[in-house]
This record gives structure tokens, C-alpha cells and sequence, in this order.
């Protein structure tokens, strides 16, 4: 009998784990904000997962372009992507251009981005306009990392810059930096980031303003894009403000994601959004009203939307 009954626990145990949803954000590289970003996600819905009956788990990927193609492929649930990916591929363009994915749809903005240019300091490279001749890091194929630095030299009158540009991802690029393979890279991310402080702490590195007439017009023309400083003393060596311009991070999934889900995910954050700012030091200033700037509400998830009706910011 006593079998029995321990048989009998067993199953209900197996059937209880048998009846969560699982869910996988897709992020970007370890040493950057959306791997932590997608932890802390998952860790906001794994303590209520005895509620929702949803299990949340976080993959490193190659960033954002892979995430959203891995979303319509079915090989992703969630994922985090610049917010002007994810407008290049609802509407068609960019690198998904004449494909459109109009089944996309957007859970909530996240961390604000901005593209980052770091330097060794004794690369001579004091403005954009100084990469003529070195080897300069873009961003690995595919990324939105890429994407918006070939936005920057081939749309905006930079096209006469010849330099040689590198694809590694950016986990590569500190040591990279560090053992003279390249001059310098461009990483968009949020900050303060792991990957810059590494840089910093093993060669002397210098971040430089991206705040010219090309950046200007690309601010002017894009609505996702917006100026921000990266603040003095954020990194060894760097002691001054640092100017340039940025997206946002924004949360994706499809249409095909249930209601259910994407409500859970969004309440888990908004009801305990002070632990979640806590989580990452990107976040330090971030409001909840932030989580709603950067993109399009027309395709906001249908639970995406409810929860934030419900927290009163829609």
C-alpha cells in the first residue's frame, strides 16, 4: 500500500510538470544586457510559474535579426531586438526587405541602447571619421549590431570610408581589442555593460562621440532612434561624457503567442518592478511608462495590452 501511494505521488508530480507551458526568450551574447535582461524576465515568471503554470528559460543567440527569424520559424517563443529591427522587419526592410513579418508583435520596450564606439587609446581614432585604414569591428553577421552600423556608413554620407570591418560577435571583441586584432568595435548596448568593463580593465580603451551630421539626419529621419550620454566614469579611463545615439530594447513574439502567456509575462514585471529594476543596472532609471516608448503600439500583443490597461498606463 505504502508503494502504492508513493507510485500514486509520483504520478500527479509528473503529470503537474507535464501540464506547465514552457517558454524560451532568445537574448544575445553573456557579456551583454539582453542574456541578463531575458534571466531577469524568466526569473519575474518562474516565481509566480504556480499561478501561470508557464516555465520561462533564456538562450544566448546571435542578437536580434536571429532572434526574430527564429520567432517565425518556431524555434523561439520571445525574444529581445532593437527597436529599429523590429521595425525594418514588420515592415519589410532593412535585412528583411521585400519580407515582411507582419505576424510579429511586441510584449513591451525594455532598456534604452546606444551605439557605443570603443577605441584603444593609442589607435589614433578620436571621431568616426578617423576609421579610414583600421580594422573595425560591425558586429557579427545577421545582428542588429550590423544592421545599424551599415545604416550609419552607407545610407548617411560616410560611404567614402574604406576600412577593414570585422564579424566577430561581441563576447570576441574585449580580447580581440585586447591582443591587437582589431582597432576598435561598435557594440549597441545598454550601460553600464560587462563587455566594455572588460575591455577597459585589460587595455586602455576610449569611447567616442557619435554625434555628427550623419547620426543627426539618422535621429532626425528615424523615429526609433534618439540621442542619449553615456555618463563619465562609467568605464576605466573614460573621463568624459560621451555622446551618441541609440535605440530601445523591445520584448517580441507572434501573433500565434497565446494571450495567457504574454499577460502573465508583463503583470510578473509590472507588479514587481522595483525587484525587476533592480536585477540589472541598465534599468536603474527605466519607468514603467518607458516600457511602452520605442515602438509601434498598432502591434502590440492583444496581453501585452490588457496588462497594461489593467496597471492603468494605457
Amino acid at each position: 500500500m505504502k508503494f502504492l501511494k508513493t507510485l500514486s505521488a509520483t504520478a500527479i508530480l509528473a503529470t503537474s510538470a507535464l501540464a506547465y507551458q514552457f517558454i524560451t526568450i532568445g537574448t544575445g551574447g553573456v557579456t551583454g544586457v539582453y542574456y541578463p535582461t531575458g534571466g531577469a524576465i524568466c526569473r519575474m515568471m518562474n516565481k509566480v510559474k504556480k499561478n501561470t503554470g508557464i516555465k520561462c528559460s533564456v538562450e544566448s543567440t546571435g542578437g536580434s535579426v536571429y532572434n526574430i527569424n527564429n520567432i517565425k520559424n518556431g524555434e523561439l517563443d520571445f525574444g529581445i531586438a532593437q527597436s529599429d529591427v523590429v521595425y525594418q522587419a514588420y515592415n519589410g526592410t532593412g535585412k528583411f526587405q521585400n519580407k515582411p513579418y507582419k505576424n510579429l508583435r511586441v510584449v513591451m520596450s525594455i532598456h534604452p541602447e546606444l551605439l557605443t564606439f570603443v577605441v584603444r587609446k593609442d589607435s589614433d581614432i578620436t571621431k568616426i571619421t578617423d576609421v579610414s585604414g583600421k580594422r573595425i569591428n560591425v558586429g557579427n553577421p545577421g545582428s542588429g549590431n550590423e544592421a545599424t552600423v551599415n545604416l550609419l556608413f552607407s545610407q548617411v554620407g560616410l560611404k567614402y570610408l574604406k576600412f577593414n570591418k570585422e564579424s566577430l560577435k561581441a563576447a570576441e571583441c574585449p580580447n580581440a581589442l585586447k591582443d591587437k586584432k582589431i582597432d576598435g568595435y561598435f557594440y549597441v548596448v545598454g550601460h553600464p555593460t560587462a563587455n566594455i568593463k572588460d575591455a577597459a580593465n585589460s587595455t586602455a580603451i576610449d569611447l567616442i562621440n557619435i554625434d555628427g551630421k550623419a547620426a543627426q539626419k539618422l535621429v532626425k529621419e528615424k523615429p526609433y532612434y534618439a540621442f542619449g550620454i553615456i555618463p563619465k566614469g562609467m568605464y576605466k579611463g573614460v573621463n568624459h561624457d560621451t555622446k551618441t545615439f541609440g535605440v530601445k530594447a523591445v520584448l517580441v513574439t507572434s501573433n500565434k503567442m497565446s494571450d495567457r502567456a504574454v499577460y502573465a509575462m508583463v503583470k510578473s514585471i509590472l507588479d514587481n518592478f522595483s525587484k525587476f529594476k533592480r536585477l540589472h543596472p541598465a534599468y536603474k532609471n527605466l519607468t514603467k511608462k518607458d516600457l511602452l516608448k520605442g515602438f509601434d503600439h498598432k502591434i502590440m500583443h492583444p496581453g501585452a495590452k490588457k496588462a497594461f490597461k489593467e496597471a492603468g498606463l494605457l
